[in-house]
């Protein structure tokens, strides 16, 4: 009989980064477990991602709604998100299931103090609305990228959690604010084969189809006789006007091409552009010049080296040495 897998604090405490990669993985495989969400939402607390926390506790009160932890790590990450009634809130519905746990009273007195306070500066829980999240989305044969239009949002400051049927994703806004962005996704995905990137412009999000067919919305319930085989002619997408997506995958590419890299990397990096980019006559030089050459020339001209043998021409600082003849000499 199989042991059920467990998390408990003494685990997230000890490496809450590991801890958090390894409920990630388990809550793939069973997305409807409360108590690894309560511990995953653990886990963001200790590493100060407030706004996953409140979001995987709330998960927890929604599949479990008698678990007084769930309420506990919810009314923590709301009091650090200076969500003083709401956490208050939080506490006083965990407190009223679990009577015997003190540790409820002192957090509603923490809340109950905060709120004082906040009265006592005329501005009674005026806690600014967190702004709307402006996404878009897009597909290929194989992916689902969804875009949120956000410039530079720190490379630390995205928490994106890929379910099977869920997208979960807090970005911090270069103002320091926070956005949600929560979706019920229409078709499956691969959790462990998605991921996403931080552009200056945009946070990207990008989602593996379990199958290769067409989405005709991105948020629902797929339905199995409206399965259609992707067609690349035929973008659905959260647009009301034709888009040119081909362009736009261009486009995407272009920016990514534009990161800047550094040393070895930019230079092998440019190498690979000017290889991809030349005509067949490029290539043939690039490619007959390096090997002639022991890879020290790469030339571009194969007019030049079409004709010869190109020799080694290692750097001015470096020794040439002529490998020894069968006698040693």
């Amino acid at each position: 009989m199989a042991t059920k897998r467990s998390f408990p604090d003494s685990f997230i405490d000890e490496d809450p980064q590991k801890a958090l990669e390894t409920l990630n993985e388990a809550l793939q495989g069973d997305s409807d477990n409360a108590e690894w969400f309560c511990q995953r939402a653990y886990a963001h607390i200790l590493l100060k991602n407030y706004s996953c926390a409140a979001n995987d506790a709330k998960k927890a009160q929604q599949l479990q709604p008698s678990l007084p932890l769930a309420f506990m790590r919810t009314g923590i990450a709301e009091y650090h998100l200076n969500h003083y009634e709401s956490a208050h809130a939080a506490f006083t519905q965990g407190h009223q299931m679990d009577v015997s746990d003190n540790s409820f009273e002192i957090w509603i007195k923490r809340c109950e103090e905060m709120m004082g306070e906040t009265t006592q500066n005329g501005s009674v829980n005026m806690t600014p609305a967190v702004p709307p999240v402006k996404h878009d989305w897009y597909q290929t044969e194989s992916q689902v990228i969804v875009t949120v239009m956000a410039k530079n949002v720190p490379k630390d400051g995205v928490c994106v959690n890929f379910m099977e049927k869920e997208l979960s994703a807090t970005i911090q806004l270069a103002s320091g604010e926070n956005c949600n962005l929560h979706l019920h996704l229409l078709h499956p995905i691969i959790p462990q084969q998605s991921n996403f990137k931080i552009l200056t412009t945009k946070v990207e999000m990008k989602m593996k189809k379990t199958d290769a067919i067409r989405w005709e919305k991105l948020e629902g319930e797929g339905q199995e006789s409206n399965i259609k085989h992707f067609d690349p002619n035929q973008y659905p997408s959260s647009s009301h006007y034709t888009r040119k997506w081909d362009k736009m995958v261009v486009d995407i590419s272009e920016e990514e091409k534009n990161e800047k890299l550094e040393g070895d990397a930019a230079l092998n990096k440019l190498f690979q552009q000017i290889y991809t980019d030349g005509s067949d006559e490029v290539k043939r030089a690039m490619n007959k010049s390096f090997m002639e050459s022991g890879g020290t020339v790469l030339s571009t001209n194969w007019k030049d080296v079409g004709k010869r043998k190109v020799d080694v021409s290692p750097p001015d600082d470096v020794e040439l040495k002529k490998p020894m003849d069968s006698k040693g000499n």
